[in-house]
Order: C-alpha cells, then sequence, then structure tokens
C-alpha cells in the first residue's frame, strides 16, 4: 500500500508543480487574484505531497507533528491571496475573462485527476494524505468558482470584483482546510501520547 500511495503522491506533486507555472504565468499576465491564489495554492499541494512522501515512514507521532505543521503551509495561500486582493483594490482592472476561464477549466482537469488518485487513500497515513485530498477536493470546487467568475465578467458584469471575491474565497477555502487538518493531526498526536 506504501509504494502504490508513494507513486501516487509522486504524481500528484509532479502535476501540480506543473500546472503552478503555467496558471501564475496567466494570472500575471491577465493581473487575476483568484487565478493567484489558485496557482500558489497548486504549488502549496505540490509541496504538501512531496513531503507526504517523505514521511511515509515515519512514526505516527512524527506524522501527527508534520501534519500540525503542514496545517500552517495550508494557510500560506490564504495569506498571498489577501496581499493580492490588497493590491487589486488600488488598481481594480478585470482580468481577461477568456483566459481566465480556459486557465480555471485547465485547472479542474489537473484537480479533478488529483483528488480522484487520491481518493482510496484519504484515510491512510492520517492528516498527512487527509491535507493532500482535501487540497485537491477544495481546488476542483475553487476552479469551478474561477470559471463563473470569468463567465460573469464576461457576460454580466465586467469588473475586477468577480475575480477579487472568488480569490477572497478561495482564501477561506483554504484557512477552512488548515483548520481541519490541524484538528486532525492534534487528534492522531494524543493518540500516540496515549499508546505510548
Amino acid at each position: 500500500m506504501i509504494g502504490t500511495l508513494n507513486k501516487t503522491v509522486r504524481m500528484v506533486a509532479i502535476l501540480n508543480l506543473g500546472y503552478f507555472g503555467i496558471e501564475f504565468a496567466v494570472a500575471i499576465w491577465i493581473g487575476s487574484v483568484s487565478l493567484f491564489a489558485d496557482s500558489i495554492d497548486f504549488l502549496e499541494d505540490a509541496s504538501v505531497n512531496l513531503l507526504i512522501m517523505v514521511a511515509l515512514g515515519w512514526t505516527i507521532r512524527n506524522r501527527a507533528r508534520l501534519g500540525m505543521a503542514l496545517a500552517g503551509v495550508l494557510l500560506v495561500p490564504a495569506l498571498a491571496t489577501l496581499w493580492t486582493a490588497w493590491e487589486k483594490f488600488n488598481s481594480p482592472i478585470p482580468p481577461a475573462p477568456v483566459p481566465l476561464t480556459l486557465t480555471a477549466a485547465g485547472a479542474i482537469l489537473v484537480n479533478l485527476s488529483c483528488a480522484l488518485m487520491l481518493a482510496r487513500y484519504r484515510h491512510h497515513s492520517g492528516s498527512l494524505t487527509h491535507a493532500a485530498f482535501l487540497s485537491a477536493r477544495n481546488d476542483v470546487l475553487a476552479n469551478v468558482a474561477i470559471i463563473a467568475a470569468g463567465l460573469v465578467t464576461a457576460f454580466v458584469w465586467n469588473s475586477a470584483w468577480p475575480d477579487i471575491v472568488i480569490g477572497l474565497a478561495i482564501a477561506v477555502m483554504n484557512a477552512d482546510a488548515a483548520r481541519e487538518v490541524f484538528t486532525a493531526a492534534r487528534r492522531e498526536f494524543a493518540e500516540s501520547q496515549i499508546r505510548s
């Protein structure tokens, strides 16, 4: 089981790192808060999965400690998004809706593939794989919202606000995932203390 999990998280890390580069470049090009938030999230997901590969052979207690640290890592995209949204408030130019929508559609394919690969392992190795699964699942939802922002910008309201609002919603979702992972890791750590 650990061998196949190792291969899975390696593939997920590679996919996330690759799409981070694509999405980050498009976000900078069109000035999108939501794509910026999602691209940083891709980088965070790649990091989480690489850490999982390293920690698979560790004790439950050490994996729980790493899980608590990963909760902090999950907060990084939220903080980066808040900064980017603040910058966008000062220059509220709407992002180009077509590249926004197409890039988010590509992100859905990557994140859905990652979520499906990780779904069978989400209860294996405790909070670590749970963190990876939650990240991939949340990212699919975020990408659907980014597509909606692109469509609203293109056809309903040519404004920066749909992009900003979705970017801030992604930040909230990442913060909630961090809370879930920290809670699970703390519970695992407490259980490991009782066993020893």
